[in-house]
């Protein structure tokens, strides 16, 4: 019995603007502009908790010097409102049609060279900026099927090696743009490079050491 072919994915322009606008968004490519640039940025629609005058310093809302679970709670309320808000705009952004978007344009090059399915492309540029945000969307694409546990596994694989990589370069990193022997542009390519290696040695493993077969709930490898 043949195999039924499945339908040509329709996706209108509306879909493809929604990818666009998430890729601007989520990409930090609009981080560091001035005037009202800024706002198509994620981590500046985010924003930052305010501040708390000491004597001497200004402290967040944290504090400084917290320990054990009372801290970690803080920590994990720090995490919500960027993991609510990426969410937020995902759905959106997949109401608009831009997921699947997403998933015609992206996987032809997410497929050879990470071995996932292009719908995930969104939450793979999101880990460019934000750790907690991208492992959220990661999250919902799992428990929807979108992709698959082994899927899951080589876009984890991605994201944590030089995760948000964008934020703590130009953050941190900046204090030794001065004293760097090569263009500033290289060790972004480095980390990169890198993410891609990862992704490929868990696919790797996958395939071969653990035994399972790549794709779970939909064969992709």
């Amino acid at each position: 019995m043949e195999k039924e072919k499945q339908p040509p994915l329709k996706v209108t322009w509306v879909g493809y603007a929604a990818f666009f606008f998430a890729i601007l968004l989520f990409s930090g490519i609009f981080s560091s502009s001035d005037g009202w640039l800024r706002v198509l940025d994620f981590n500046v629609l985010n924003g930052s908790f305010g501040k708390i005058e000491g004597l001497d310093k200004a402290f967040t809302f944290r504090g400084a010097g917290g320990s054990g679970a009372r801290d970690g709670f803080l920590f994990a309320i720090e995490l919500i409102p960027a993991v609510i808000l990426a969410l937020g705009l995902v759905n959106v952004v997949d109401g608009l049609g831009g997921l699947k978007a997403a998933e015609k344009i992206m996987s032809p090059i997410l497929r050879p060279l990470l071995g996932v399915p292009g719908v995930s492309a969104l939450a793979n540029i999101a880990n460019m900026q934000s750790t907690d945000a991208a492992a959220g969307m990661v999250k919902e694409l799992a428990d929807n099927g979108d992709i698959s546990d082994n899927e899951r596994s080589i876009i984890i694989s991605y994201q944590t090696s030089a995760s948000a990589f964008i934020t703590n370069y130009f953050s941190s990193g900046a204090a030794v743009f001065g004293f760097m022997l090569v263009p500033i542009i290289v060790p972004i390519i480095v980390m990169f490079i890198f993410k891609i290696i990862g992704a490929n040695f868990m696919r790797l493993y996958l395939k071969t050491i653990s035994k399972t077969t790549a794709g779970g709930i939909k064969n992709g490898n």
